[in-house]
């Protein structure tokens, strides 16, 4: 009996010291690598990584994913701000309930009011107006939100859309407080998050601080955030590799990169994983493009495994509008995708059919056809459209590149201020309703006016279908509509590293969305 006990108790002191081993420990500042310089850190008028990043730390949602899930799906959506929701039988009401204590950074309670204020103003409906409203087309659904008393909030569609509290989880849907003007946070945002708003130096840094009253006990772990902005790809590699860096910005290692870090630094932890962004081409609806031929020439003269192969050493997929399996759930499979316009294989034979194309409307061998090609002036974005340039050479189109700032790069597409465009749109949630609602209806960000009744309906009908098998059908049939019509037409989904320090403990990088993994507030230094 005594052997028995002192075997037991050996076997729970290796296991409590294995613990401790792992215990997070508090304190230390994050550094990490950031690629550019964003408009503000207000989410809600910003459409890139490049403030999601930073800002996801400053607040919170009603609901999340979970942050230690790789792949988001309905079935990882967490309590946030809410402690639980519930649908009605017929999908058209869904109820929150919130918590209670809950204080904003500058001491002001939190309560459903600010959550009735935040999507009021993103379906436009209140008196106060984000600058830009870069996700009024999630909510086109919603109705109304009512408050029953401070910590019941209840959202009213117009008609059935169970995919609704996907959106929600997103990174790109905070609360923001009732008694901040848009305008002020757009400068100084302030939330419920597990991390502070410190600083903003455009084109400098951002730095963030822990909330020490903060709701989660114990949370965050980290005493701060700092990001540095780096443009240059390299210098941002060396630095990292030189220890002045804890993270290198995500998705952001290309898989050369990636090769060289671990050669120098092989205690590196880098996940390979999908970018779960797609490279995609818009064509503004106005001379020459606004021919129908003209895209599908284009289109046709694309080849897509080259892309692939160049920037990706074949690391990649290719795809249609919805982000192709196994990371992403409502992709055309690869059989449905190859008697699409630009997806053979055969590119001889469909580099000549979209010369075909050429000769007809009257260009040439001695008459080409002169364009701009607009772009963010971004290494991810500048290489892509280099080698789209010499592929449109194949079929006589003459294009000059255009680098664009972050900071005017949406505000110009959205005005389109452009000729073509090459642009990369990521998964804000991988689901039909967020990408079919945000980038392809009439009055959407096509970007390129793009506007078909018959496909809008189409979207209405998966978005209101709860069978989903049935839903996937019809799916897959917008987006051999999209492909075939040329509308933004994907060039890839490519896979891409995001590299940090072995002491980088707590961080799971997502595979079907970039904007949602960042709260920040489980990460931790092992130093």
């Amino acid at each position: 009996m005594r052997l028995r006990f002192l075997t037991f108790l050996m076997t729970a002191m290796v296991a409590l010291s294995a613990t401790m081993a792992h215990a997070q420990k508090q304190g230390g500042i994050l550094r990490v690598q950031h690629r550019d310089s964003p408009g503000s850190l207000s989410i809600h008028e910003e459409g890139t990584i490049s403030a999601v990043l930073p800002a996801m730390g400053i607040f919170n949602n009603l609901v999340m994913y979970d942050q230690h899930q790789a792949k988001n799906t309905q079935d990882t959506i967490v309590p946030d701000l809410a402690t639980s929701w519930s649908w009605s039988a017929d999908f058209k009401t869904l109820t929150f309930k919130l918590r209670d204590g809950v204080k904003w950074h500058d001491g002001k309670p939190f309560t459903s009011e600010d959550v009735k204020c935040t999507f009021e103003m993103l379906n436009g409906t209140s008196k106060e107006k984000f600058k830009v409203n870069n996700r009024s087309g999630w909510y086109f659904n919603l109705e109304s939100v009512s408050v029953n008393g401070p910590h019941e909030a209840v959202f009213h569609m117009k008609r059935p859309q169970p995919a609704f509290l996907a959106m929600l989880a997103s990174g790109f849907t905070p609360v923001y407080p009732c008694h901040v003007s848009p305008r002020d946070m757009r400068v100084r945002p302030i939330g419920t998050g597990p991390f502070k708003f410190v600083e903003f130096k455009a084109n400098e840094s951002m730095k963030l601080a822990r909330n020490p009253d903060y709701w989660k006990p114990g949370r965050p772990y980290l005493d701060g955030i700092e990001f540095t902005i780096i443009p240059n790809r390299s210098t941002a590699m060396l630095s990292f590799v030189a220890g002045k860096f804890d993270m290198t910005f995500p998705y952001e290692v290309t898989i050369p990169l990636m090769k060289d870090v671990k050669s120098q630094m092989p205690d590196a932890v880098c996940d390979l994983t999908s970018e779960n962004v797609a490279a995609n081409i818009v064509m503004n609806y106005a001379p020459p493009f606004d021919n129908v031929a003209v895209r599908k020439a284009v289109i046709m003269a694309v080849d897509r495994q080259a892309f692939i192969d160049i920037l990706a050493e074949g690391q990649g997929q290719t795809g249609g509008a919805m982000m192709p399996a196994p990371d992403g759930a409502w992709g055309l499979p690869a059989d449905k995708l190859r008697d699409l316009p630009g997806f053979d294989p055969d590119i001889a034979k469909s580099r000549a059919a979209a010369r075909e194309i050429m000769k007809s409307l009257g260009y040439g061998p001695d008459k080409h056809l002169s364009f701009k090609l607009s772009t963010r002036n971004l290494p991810s974005y500048r290489d892509t459209s280099v080698i789209l340039l010499g592929q449109l050479k194949e079929i006589w189109m003459d294009g000059e590149l255009e680098p664009i700032e972050t900071a005017i790069w949406v505000p110009k597409l959205i005005r389109r201020e452009y000729q073509m465009g090459l642009s990369l749109v990521g998964n804000g949630v991988d689901d039909p309703d967020q990408q079919f609602y945000e980038n392809y209806v009439c009055g959407s960000r096509t970007y390129m006016g793009y506007c078909d009744k018959g496909l809008d309906a189409l979207v209405d009908q998966q978005s209101a279908e709860p069978d989903q098998k049935k839903r996937q059908e019809i799916v897959w049939q917008i987006d051999r509509k999209l492909q075939q019509d040329a509308v933004r037409p994907m060039l890839y989904y490519l896979r891409g590293a995001t590299c940090r320090r072995p002491e980088v403990k707590g961080v799971t990088v997502m595979v079907n969305s970039i904007f949602n993994g960042w709260r920040m507030e489980d990460v931790w230094l092992d130093r």
